[in-house]
């Protein structure tokens, strides 16, 4: 069943007016996302360190922002996460996802680094693909300057950010020169032709919806040639071999669920450790909503606990 605590935030967006994000343009959309995070998003957790920082990127400077946890020293030389933001492409930013940075890094014990790439429409793909690999080398090359540690290095990110991650993942590989040690991908979005049961199944009345979803596509993507490209769909790649051990976090009642299902086991199918979570009675983006949603603090405690087992020494 839907998990009653969900069942009422829904309940409570309709009592409320709450418009779709399908329904405004991109620009009132960011603004509305960015506002209503103070009743679903807990109070931010303290951190030793929280650094803004640019890195160079093909469209100019890529804003990212450092974390480091709580008990950290300045000379501790940590791994480190590089974290994708979800939205759509279209919608989110560093401050969307502050809340969750910060509870990642403290539970991890890891320093994170949060990633503000280029939003469509107004920069389409492979606009945020090529800052998301841009920001991810950035990480890899000043590691020394960040007392980061480059041979633990981890990618992830929630919806769009977790298909960047995908991505960023089977770049890295190709090129040979990006070492990447794991890969968190939550509900991530792996197959643009959006043709999984689970989009139509859960495609209403569950926050994200089909038409919600076709609105970021065609902001994001401009021809349907590039569905089939697998820096946009990376569940298509002829190849996922050799790529870095990986949890893929799903929920029940999210249009994505089946495909993220459907590149885990592509993941263990081609010989890698991939672990698979399903919170089944969960909505889409719930893992930023620990104010109302109990689910949501297990979830981010099972990343960090994944990202500590991972990255430790």
């Amino acid at each position: 069943m839907l998990h009653p605590q969900a069942r009422g935030l829904l309940d409570f967006m309709v009592a409320r007016g709450v418009p779709a994000t399908h329904t405004l343009p991109a620009a009132e959309a960011r603004a509305f996302y960015r506002e209503r995070r103070a009743v679903t998003q807990p109070e931010p957790s303290a951190v030793a360190e929280v650094r803004e920082l640019g890195a160079p990127g093909p469209g100019g400077a890529i804003p990212l922002r450092l974390y480091r946890p709580m008990g950290s020293q300045g000379t501790d030389v940590l791994p480190v996460l590089v974290y994708y933001h979800g939205g759509g492409w279209v919608i989110g930013d560093l401050e969307t996802h502050d809340v969750l940075c910060r509870e990642l890094c403290n539970g991890s014990g890891c320093a994170v680094v949060a990633v503000e790439y280029r939003l469509a429409p107004e920069h389409r793909f492979p606009a945020a693909v090529d800052d998301a690999l841009a920001a991810a080398r950035w990480v890899r090359q000043e590691a020394a300057s960040l007392g980061v540690d480059a041979s633990r290095l981890a990618v992830g990110g929630d919806s769009a950010g977790g298909n960047l991650a995908a991505v960023i993942s089977i770049m890295a590989r190709d090129a040979g020169d990006l070492p990447i040690a794991y890969q968190l991908l939550i509900y991530p979005g792996t197959d643009m032709r959006r043709g999984h049961a689970s989009h139509t199944t859960n495609g209403k009345g569950y926050l994200l919806e089909a038409d919600t979803i076709t609105y970021f596509h065609d902001h994001y993507i401009t021809d349907a040639a590039q569905d089939l490209d697998w820096h946009a769909s990376p569940l298509l790649h002829k190849d996922l071999s050799r790529l870095p051990p990986a949890l893929v976090i799903t929920a029940g009642f999210d249009p994505l669920r089946d495909e993220g299902l459907d590149y885990a086991d592509s993941l263990v199918a081609a010989g890698n450790r991939a672990s698979y979570v399903c919170f089944e009675r969960q909505i889409h983006g719930f893992i930023t909503m620990g104010k109302v949603l109990d689910e949501a603090n297990a979830a981010v405690a099972l990343c960090a606990a994944e990202l500590r087992r991972a990255l430790r020494p």
